[in-house]
């Protein structure tokens, strides 16, 4: 096992008001060197049903996705000796810092996709950033345990919808 860096940047822009972090690139996301690259992992189906919105193809389409409905993209590890694809067998975490993130854009909300992400989050990155991050369910097909619909629903905060209806009441 060796120690791999994160091999590609961040995803976002001016609007980006929701950030989501992952772990740690799959052995296919490293490969197209873009997120969620495994034809199994959920996330695009997720994300697009979220917002209404067909499941995108191609890595453009998916920036577009991205990037059209407020959301930032980016991973909780810089740097981290893994086998294959397991969050389990993490060891070795290095933090990324997301300060390029939060100082470049007003980020209302940082999400994380499966508890590996979130744990890291809060042992590195919270510290610095004094933000609370929500654990949300992992999309990977590993956690076959939720269904897509399940998914769908938990991920709904991602549109910052229920805090809008918070402020009518």
């Amino acid at each position: 096992m060796s120690s791999l860096q994160h091999p590609f940047g961040p995803l976002y822009n001016n609007r980006s008001r929701v950030l989501i972090l992952g772990s740690f690139p799959s052995v296919k996301s490293r490969e197209q060197h873009f997120f969620y690259g495994h034809p199994q992992n959920r996330f695009w189906k997720v994300v697009a049903a979220v917002f209404g919105q067909p499941v995108p193809q191609s890595i453009e389409e998916k920036k577009q996705l991205i990037l059209n409905n407020g959301l930032a993209l980016w991973d909780s590890i810089a740097s981290c000796e893994i086998t294959g694809s397991s969050d389990a067998s993490i060891k070795n975490a290095r933090a990324n810092d997301i300060s390029i993130i939060l100082d470049n854009c007003n980020i209302e909300r940082i999400c994380c996709n499966g508890r590996k992400s979130h744990e890291l989050y809060c042992k590195y990155i919270e510290p610095q950033t004094g933000r609370e991050a929500i654990c949300l369910p992992s999309t990977s097909p590993a956690n076959a345990q939720w269904t897509l619909e399940k998914l769908i629903k938990a991920w709904s905060v991602i549109t910052l919808k229920e805090q809008i209806r918070e402020e009518e009441v």
